[in-house]
């Protein structure tokens, strides 16, 4: 049984009321956070960001770290990459083609200064969470009739990510003393929060997986998550329409 054995089951599988409390959780869970989402960086950290000099490895290493566990944006997109992964080979590889295209447009954004809207980044990378859900569900092979390639969309996706922090760091005016270094040291936190995200992911999906539960609530599990996608993007095209 695989994903698309979801989109068999039909919404018939998710009771109305099922649909009511998905998403006043995920509308409740929005609502809740505060007005910098996912790709913010704390108080504390901005005015580090903002008065540091020099090369600074270990800091801008915990600082990467914390904003990978901290972004839920990020999880939600690896917990729908790897919903369907039960080789660990497929699971390196995949998480390898985001932090790829994460790596690469984060130092780049920065570096050659590409600067996109938050809230229009945001808006994408929220889609890339109602993307992966549709494809996990089965979706665009009933719709298009044939499979996107799922590699591909995952490296696309981890460039639009990076873009994401790319342009959040970019407000905070890094010194250029020791710039290079310290995008670096950030990215590798980055990753290592990636890793440490990921294995408690692999822990409980893997206990769930061993129980009769997980196939009942995988349809319910990617409809939540294309939910809270959905959200992510009316908030952040909100944001963007208010800000104008």
């Amino acid at each position: 049984m695989h994903s698309l054995s979801l989109g068999a089951m039909g919404a018939s599988a998710l009771r109305p009321t099922r649909w009511f409390l998905l998403l006043l959780f995920a509308a409740l869970l929005f609502l809740g956070m505060p007005d910098a989402l996912a790709h913010a960086v704390a108080e504390g950290d901005k005015g580090f960001i903002q008065e540091s000099s020099g090369v600074m490895v270990l800091p801008f290493i915990y600082m990467g770290a914390k904003h990978m566990i901290t972004g839920y944006d990020h999880l939600l997109f690896l917990f729908g990459v790897i919903f369907f992964l039960y080789r660990l080979k497929d699971v390196a590889l995949y998480v390898t083609l985001f932090a790829m295209g994460h790596t690469v447009t984060l130092l780049f954004g920065v570096l050659a200064e590409v600067s996109i809207s938050a809230y229009v980044i945001d808006a994408i990378i929220g889609f890339s969470v109602v993307y992966k859900a549709l494809d996990n569900l089965g979706a665009f092979q009933r719709w298009l009739g044939y499979q996107p390639n799922t590699k591909g969309a995952t490296l696309i996706f981890g460039l639009l990510h990076g873009f994401g922090l790319a342009t959040k760091i970019q407000e905070y005016e890094i010194s250029p003393d020791g710039l290079i270094p310290n995008l670096i040291a950030f990215n590798v936190g980055v990753e290592i929060g990636q890793l440490l995200a990921l294995s408690a992911i692999l822990i409980v999906m893997g206990y769930w997986r061993r129980t009769a539960s997980f196939w009942r609530h995988a349809y319910t599990s990617n409809v939540a998550m294309m939910s809270a996608g959905f959200l992510l993007m009316g908030y952040q095209l909100t944001g963007l329409i208010v800000s104008q």
